[in-house]
């Protein structure tokens, strides 16, 4: 019998062209890709470094323009928070540096000036891009005025803080005489604010006038009957109990100090 040869290009030999061309061609695109990455990693360190000075010229560029430029400076003053025509003595006291950079202004030394009129409660100093301070203000609301043993008249607002000297009582606000309170304490003044304020629209009417001796001791003269308050306690009953010994006794005076103890003379 006749053996048969395999015929010509049948079949693959292991280890053939084929293998080597697909195992020759991973090789290339590992180092291909090997060599991207080899690059990359060299850029890196000089990416870094462009990134880092354009920082540095973007922050120093800004804080040249803030601090240093003349563009944004202060150039004027906005004051809030009053009348118009006392915005004029507030902007002089401030003295605001016009021409200093806008972000180096000492906004608490404004706000300490202008508080140091004695006429403000409260003052807030902002700024305001690219140009301007603004200074809100609270101005002190009078209460009533103090007529002190020098026969001077001071304003005296709802904190008992007497804050200004005036030449006479504003229009609706009550004069207190003091006695023995040069200047008038703090403590005094609140205890007249409160025997004020706890009289109803018809009584402060008829008051003629108050005294206060201290922080403990108010007198109220209500036409011809003198009123002994006392002190700030209780001054919703104390105003019950005056209320009721008015009407009810011709005495000229009613002492309320101990509102449960009322005397009567």
């Amino acid at each position: 019998m006749r053996s048969r040869r395999p015929r010509a290009g049948r079949g693959r030999v292991p280890g053939g062209r084929g293998t080597a061309a697909r195992r020759s061609l991973g090789l290339s695109s590992s180092s291909a890709r090997f060599a991207a990455r080899a690059a990359q990693v060299r850029r890196r360190p000089w990416l870094l470094a462009a990134w880092l000075a354009g920082t540095l010229v973007v922050l120093t560029g800004g804080l040249w323009l803030v601090e240093l430029s003349p563009v944004l400076v202060v150039r004027s003053v906005r004051v809030e928070g009053v009348p118009p025509r006392a915005v004029a003595t507030i902007v002089s006291q401030a003295a605001v540096p016009t021409g200093t950079p806008l972000a180096r202004v000492d906004t608490f030394a404004i706000a300490h000036r202008v508080l140091a009129m004695g006429t403000l409660a409260e003052v807030m100093v902002s700024r305001s891009w690219p140009s301007t301070i603004v200074i809100a203000v609270r101005p002190r609301v009078p209460v009533l005025v103090v007529k002190n043993p020098q026969g001077q008249l001071q304003v005296v607002d709802a904190q008992g803080v007497a804050y200004a000297v005036v030449s006479a009582a504003p229009r609706g606000v009550p004069l207190i005489n003091t006695v023995n309170n040069n200047p008038p304490s703090k403590d005094s003044m609140r205890a007249g604010i409160t025997v004020l304020q706890a009289l109803s629209t018809v009584q402060r009417l008829k008051v003629t006038n108050v005294t206060v001796s201290g922080a403990n001791m108010v007198t109220l003269q209500l036409g011809a009957v003198t009123v002994a308050w006392g002190g700030a306690s209780e001054p919703e009953l104390k105003v019950k109990v005056m209320t009721a010994l008015l009407r009810r006794t011709h005495a000229g005076t009613i002492d309320v100090s101990a509102p449960r103890t009322p005397v009567t003379r």
